[in-house]
């Protein structure tokens, strides 16, 4: 076993895509998988909207070429999941908002990919080879780096908009404790001056 072979034998690959998901919608995806591989899928849901806080949930789900559910994840709002090919075939992953009808969601998805690559395959022995599975490598680098920009932006989103609905209720409170504080001292007054009044008058026809 030469040493190409050996730094080879698994090559990572990552692709990272973002999906919009419409109320009672679903988005599919397939992989060519070859027995051994492995496919690992990184995903988080946000929405569009920067004003929008509220974290949204789907459901998630894997199934083999022999129609066989290997994940089935029901309401998560994110998720990193991965399965082990068990054998040769198109594998299917699924993204669904069927049972929402309010808003679009985005979903920003990363795909890991650890392909199993056979020693006694000559291809895997050449520097053409090593060159290639690099350069793919370097790819999917960035690929990544942009999956996680994309993760960001929706944390933030979330976080500014969380930020201004704080600073809107802590601005209504001030008003509502100026205004009670204000209706009090309003009351305490011309509860004093009546009672003022009332001694005078009691004052006034005693004598």
């Amino acid at each position: 076993m030469n040493l190409l072979a050996l730094v080879f034998m698994l090559v990572a690959v990552v692709q990272a895509h973002t999906v919009l998901l419409p109320p009672h919608g679903k988005q599919c995806f397939f992989e060519h998988l070859k027995a051994n591989d492995e496919l690992s899928i990184s995903y988080q849901v946000g929405s569009r909207d920067p004003n929008n806080a509220e974290q949204y949930t789907i459901d998630f789900y894997i199934i083999s070429p022999n129609d066989k559910t290997r994940v089935s994840k029901s309401g998560v709002d994110h998720g990193d999941e991965s399965i082990k090919a068990d054998m040769t075939g198109r594998y299917k992953y699924c993204f669904s908002n069927e049972r929402s009808s309010r808003v679009d969601l985005d979903v920003s998805f990363n795909v890991h990919g650890v392909v199993y690559i056979d020693v006694n395959d000559p291809k895997s022995d050449t520097l053409d080879y090593a060159i290639k599975k690099l350069a793919e490598l370097t790819s999917d680098v960035k690929a990544e780096q942009n999956y996680l920009v994309i993760r960001e932006r929706t944390h933030r989103n979330t976080a500014e908009s969380t930020n201004s609905r704080v600073k809107w209720w802590s601005l209504f409170q001030i008003v509502v404790v100026a205004a009670n504080s204000l209706f009090q001292i309003y009351y305490l007054k011309r509860f004093f001056e009546q009672s003022v009044i009332g001694k005078l008058r009691r004052q006034k026809q005693s004598s």
